[in-house]
């Protein structure tokens, strides 16, 4: 496979203060010398994926993953092809790899900073960054460990109509829960039950949106993704024994002074648990929720939905506030080479 004379990746210029800021990312172009070493392969990326975890990758505090730096290649999950391979590698060219090598064109890594997908029938490599990638393992253990849904639960899902809150809401509904999905927008939430099989869906932007939610009556698992002014107004529904999974806050992650919750006492009267949880905690057992939702995508009965941007990698740091705004359903992703996948 030829190679060009220069490649491009985005870093990090600056640390945003509130939202991402057209000067908080630029664009290098570089001379095209990448050579893998011993036990290393140089990877073409294919596809991007953007994620609201990236806010927190750039604050420069403690947490569960050291920031990115100023002038490192932006982190990211990456989807892509084997071209070239060093000696003692032991992978081959052609190889469809998962990775966080970040936001470049081409990368050379380390063979166990990859892996080499097996796609079973009917999922496409594209599945990885999103119901088998970090998306579905996140909404898998989050209810099934964290949150311990059962049969009969009433789940709720902040941010249903994202990623992890669609996986969520239709793993609910594998689950025998009865399933409520919160989004932004009367679309997205026609989509959650239409599409999903939602029981119900709110529109968080309409003026009759707290009077609505509480005619659900009480909640036994709330699955979180916005935080703030949201998870506060759910406290104040909780049934005894309810339990909240914290899988993000997005609705704080540009705020310089997040909000604090007024009514966590509901925690104490209704004897509730709230815990929040890192994926990453889950790797060893990856391939048993690989596995269900893989048969899932098989069978049809979990659906996927993609918002795919293209123009190349300098569109991912002009598509990362979409994620901010409310501006995608389902999956963000970018597209980043012509390299040929099945159509979705």
């Amino acid at each position: 496979m030829s190679t060009p004379e220069q490649y491009k990746r985005i870093v990090l210029n600056e640390r945003p203060v509130g939202d991402f800021e057209p000067t908080t990312f630029r664009t290098e172009a570089l001379p095209f010398n990448l050579k893998p070493g011993q036990g290393q392969v140089l990877v073409k990326t294919t596809w991007l994926s953007l994620d609201p975890a990236m806010r927190g990758y750039v604050r420069d505090v403690r947490s569960y993953l050291p920031p990115v730096q100023i002038g490192e290649v932006m982190r990211a999950q990456g989807l892509g092809v084997i071209i070239q391979v060093g000696p003692g590698s032991k992978l081959a060219v052609g190889d469809t790899v998962t990775g966080a090598w970040g936001m470049t064109e081409y990368a050379v890594v380390k063979d166990s900073a990859v892996e080499k997908l097996v796609i079973p029938n009917g999922v496409h490599a594209l599945d990885f960054l999103n119901t088998l990638g970090s998306s579905g393992m996140t909404a898998y253990f989050g209810l099934k460990d964290v949150a311990e849904l059962k049969k009969g639960d009433v789940l709720v899902v902040s941010g249903a109509a994202g990623s992890v809150g669609a996986i969520a809401c239709q793993l609910g509904k594998r689950a025998g829960a009865k399933v409520y999905g919160i989004a932004g927008s009367d679309d997205k939430c026609q989509w959650l039950q239409k599409e999903l099989g939602a029981d119900g869906a709110f529109n968080y932007k309409s003026p009759t949106f707290r009077e609505d939610f509480k005619k659900i009556g009480f909640v036994d698992v709330y699955f979180d993704n916005v935080g703030g002014e949201i998870l506060d107004m759910v406290l104040t529904r909780l049934a005894q024994n309810a339990r909240i999974a914290l899988c993000g806050a997005i609705s704080q992650y540009n705020a310089t002074k997040p909000a604090g919750l007024r009514n966590y006492l509901t925690l104490i009267s209704m004897r509730a648990k709230i815990q929040g949880f890192i994926v990453f905690d889950y790797a060893s057992r990856y391939p048993e929720a690989i596995k269900e939702l893989a048969a899932g995508l098989s069978d049809g009965s979990i659906k996927r939905k993609f918002h795919i941007v293209e123009g190349g990698i300098e569109q991912a740091p002009v598509a990362l506030p979409l994620l901010f705004s409310g501006g995608n359903t389902g999956k963000l992703v970018v597209k980043i080479s012509e390299e040929p996948l099945s159509k979705l």
